[in-house]
């Protein structure tokens, strides 16, 4: 039989040839008919860039693309780029944008911008007339070149103007770290980058190391990043030899990825939390975690991204980036969000990336397939009422903080009394918002804490008003309570 083989592997591969010659000429006469009796000329490079070979891949699944020259030439770019800002932190609100923080040695504190300004218009674009979405994408976008901004300063009659011309920042990937109760630390990390690791560390240094009794790792909101980043943040919880992820293929060899055999993890209580825009590198992390029983999972199910992009250069300055392979789980589970197949014919492994869709941990507890990670336990954000929403939309939080800073000095220990709960009812009764007693009554405590965050937003900066944030974070408060009995329980097997 085994000199027969070479023989038949030559049918199929004359066979397979012989059917792609005649794919081809197919496409060809068509284009042929094409230009040579279409009602309008037909450019080669329209009918081929922008619709066969898209077209192809459209089938296949909705992140494979080709770049034709110009776009290809960006991706470059964007891949040796750096990011450029101004410095500052500012609030979002529709039509409204109103400066919380601004850090020194910025082109936003150099040009004597300050907390509680309200940014009218920026490249004479009236922020008023614009959508959030729009808003969002003017901001983005300003970053990119020197903008021009008319300021409206409370106090102040007459409006200012600024230019900024952005500059180089770094944006560390761990956002905040900060002790979120006695002895408990809290990370939140916001992308997986080449320091995205080495930070997480110096950050549960800087918290108290080992001494640490808990921490929750915030993973909310991230949309991942680099595979190295994951893989070195959970070899700091995982034994040395654990598996965090495999790598699947039709034409890519089979890879896992272990923790190293040096590391030396950390053993304190974990809690991680994700929700529906956690994706790619954060969908691996919590997913090792969740499969050694290492970390309970909180939140809301992750995004589902867990595809391996490769990009192929093409002839003409072109590219492709085309889905290669698949990413899974120690216990087996893709993390990809299985396609809708009517939609990607072509991409049977990617529409299909689980057989099963019950795994299990290594204390054999059950957790489901099917793409995306599944929290242990599902938390949701709360629901926003119709007060709170009034209060949200109209900018009062920010815009009495802003007040009340003018005239003030805050130190940590600034509380919200009674007669400045009295003062801000009376300013949302000018602003046309009033509230009835049992509206009021029910959202006190949200009232509190808003009021508190924004004040030390603007005073203390955002890391203090985060701080103060999370102690009306239904999800954080979740963690913290797991990680508690954890704790618990293991003083008892003491």
């Amino acid at each position: 039989m085994v000199r027969f083989f070479p023989a038949v592997l030559l049918l199929a591969v004359t066979a397979f040839a012989e059917d792609l010659d005649k794919q081809v000429k197919r496409l060809v006469d068509a284009y042929a008919l094409v230009e040579q009796n279409a009602a309008d000329p037909v450019s080669s490079e329209q009918a081929f860039y922008q619709g066969a070979i898209p077209g192809m891949l459209r089938r296949l699944d909705p992140h494979s693309v080709f770049f034709d020259p110009p776009q290809f030439e960006q991706l470059k770019r964007l891949e040796t780029s750096t990011q450029k800002g101004f410095g500052s932190v500012v609030s979002v609100l529709p039509g409204r944008v109103i400066v919380l923080q601004t850090f020194p040695g910025t082109p936003s504190a150099k040009s004597g911008m300050s907390p509680g300004d309200e940014i009218l218009s920026v490249n004479n674009y009236r922020l008023d007339r614009l959508d959030m979405e729009q808003l969002v994408g003017l901001l983005q976008q300003s970053k990119q070149q020197p903008a021009h901004l008319v300021i409206r300063r409370p106090g102040n009659l007459r409006l200012l103007e600024f230019t900024l011309t952005p500059e180089e920042m770094q944006s560390p990937s761990v956002e905040r770290a900060f002790l979120v109760k006695s002895g408990i630390g809290y990370l939140r990390v916001s992308s997986f980058d080449e320091k995205t690791g080495a930070q997480i560390k110096e950050a549960i240094e800087s918290l108290g190391g080992r001494k640490l009794k808990g921490l929750v790792l915030d993973l909310r909101n991230n949309p991942g990043g680099m595979l190295t980043a994951a893989v070195e943040t959970v070899s700091l919880f995982l034994e040395p030899g654990r598996p965090i992820l495999t790598v699947r293929g039709r034409a890519v060899p089979q890879k896992e990825e272990k923790v190293p055999a040096d590391a030396q993890p950390y053993d304190f209580p974990l809690a991680t939390l994700i929700n529906g825009k956690s994706a790619s590198a954060s969908e691996i992390v919590a997913g090792a975690l969740q499969d050694h029983d290492r970390a309970f999972i909180v939140g809301e199910p992750s995004f589902g991204k867990g595809l391996v992009q490769s990009v192929f250069p093409l002839a003409d300055s072109t590219g492709l980036a085309l889905t290669t392979a698949l990413y899974y789980t120690p216990s087996g589970r893709s993390i990809q969000k299985p396609f809708d197949p009517s939609q990607f014919e072509l991409g049977a492994t990617a529409a299909h990336p689980n057989v099963k869709s019950e795994f299990r941990t290594d204390k054999g507890r059950l957790v489901r397939g099917g793409g995306g990670i599944m929290p242990d336990e599902v938390v949701y954000p709360p629901n926003v009422s119709r007060f709170k929403a009034a209060m949200e939309g109209s900018g009062a939080f920010p815009s009495f903080a802003t007040g009340y800073a003018q005239k003030h000095e805050v130190t940590e220990r600034f509380e919200i009394t009674p007669s400045l709960l009295d003062d801000f009812h009376g300013y949302l009764a000018e602003h046309g918002i009033q509230p009835s007693l049992a509206e009021w009554s029910s959202d006190l405590d949200f009232i509190r804490n808003r009021l508190k965050t924004e004040i030390f937003n603007q005073t203390l900066g955002v890391a203090k008003g985060d701080e103060v944030e999370a102690q009306r974070d239904p999800q954080i408060q979740r963690a913290l309570e797991l990680i508690s009995g954890r704790m618990n329980t293991a003083s008892v097997e003491r």
